[in-house]
């Protein structure tokens, strides 16, 4: 059962409710590689998507997920709202609740932004990133990646490299796969570590060849300059030969160990091109494909809280 009436973060979910999501979301996996891509699972229900920031593969997984559902898909243009006429985000929430929406996806610059509209509207609410708070549905779609590659999403040794104070997907990630039992590694230069790291429970290091040394799973992370104020890394140069993952770094993993990116990448910056192709290791295209399962999994779980 997933009793769930949002999806606004991976704190509040138990790994009973990641496995339920998890689970629904390989039958969509099966269900998107058929000729037969489409269900009624959402038929009649209205899918709103508010992207404050912009976004691609995000935005268009949504909204392919919901197209496969059989929602009522509508895209706002949140570019040129009434926002940038002065509008508040509350005045705007209480308008599209006017509207009868289903489902609301949400992606906002402000860390806690979602969370608020959720307060403000009767239909579902999903968080597809607020601020440097959570991605929710990014870690759940790494999760079911990993799972898929190795067979269980438990006792694995995970390194999480890069830039990690400023990616919401690391905050997801490291909730997700702590609550499910697997030995995580931080690593980036201590400028782009969040302040308190140590209190994750996580391993922390400054060094990629102790950090990936063993490890299951290799997770780079966006260098994110729009979040950036100040120089937080002397040069791009340096930055790729300390920290950016290339096939002598990548010795130190496990021989079978999988290679991760939440996209998109910057090649040459956090990951050589050769290796983020390298379908030995690689596995940043079935990323994107299971964000479609994993975001079709979500709303068809909330849709079936909304039509109880």
């Amino acid at each position: 059962m997933f009793s769930h009436r949002h999806l606004l973060g991976i704190e509040d979910l138990s790994p009973a409710d990641i496995t339920t999501i998890l689970d629904l979301a390989d039958t969509y996996v099966d269900q998107s590689r058929s000729t037969a891509k489409h269900s009624d699972a959402l038929a009649g229900l209205t899918q709103v998507n508010m992207f404050f920031e912009n976004s691609t593969r995000t935005q268009a997984s949504f909204e392919i997920a919901g197209k496969r559902l059989g929602a009522d898909v509508m895209n706002m243009a949140m570019q040129a709202s009434s926002i940038k006429k002065g509008e508040t985000l509350i005045d705007t929430a209480m308008t599209l609740n006017a509207m009868h929406p289903d489902l609301l996806v949400v992606r906002h610059p402000n860390s806690g932004a979602v969370a608020l509209l959720a307060q403000k509207v009767n239909c579902a609410v999903l968080n597809a990133g607020d601020g440097r708070h959570e991605h929710p549905t990014q870690a759940l779609l790494d999760a079911l990646t990993i799972r898929r590659r190795k067979g269980r999403l438990h006792r694995l040794t995970i390194a999480i490299c890069g830039d990690i104070a400023h990616s919401r997907v690391a905050r997801s990630n490291i909730m997700l796969l702590g609550k499910m039992e697997n030995r995580l590694r931080l690593c980036g230069p201590r400028t782009l570590l969040p302040a308190g790291i140590d209190k994750f429970g996580v391993e922390v290091t400054e060094n990629m060849d102790e950090a990936l040394d063993g490890a299951d799973v290799v997770m780079m992370l966006r260098l994110q300059k729009e979040r950036m104020d100040g120089a937080f890394i002397p040069s791009v140069r340096e930055y790729y030969h300390r920290f950016g993952l290339d096939a002598a770094k990548m010795r130190a993993a496990k021989p079978d160990a999988i290679v991760m990116h939440p996209g998109p990448m910057n090649r040459g910056v956090e990951i050589d091109g050769e290796l983020a192709d390298d379908i030995n290791h690689s596995v940043i295209q079935e990323q994107v494909e299971m964000g479609v399962a994993v975001r079709m999994a979500a709303m068809d779980l909330l849709a079936r809280n909304i039509k109880a």
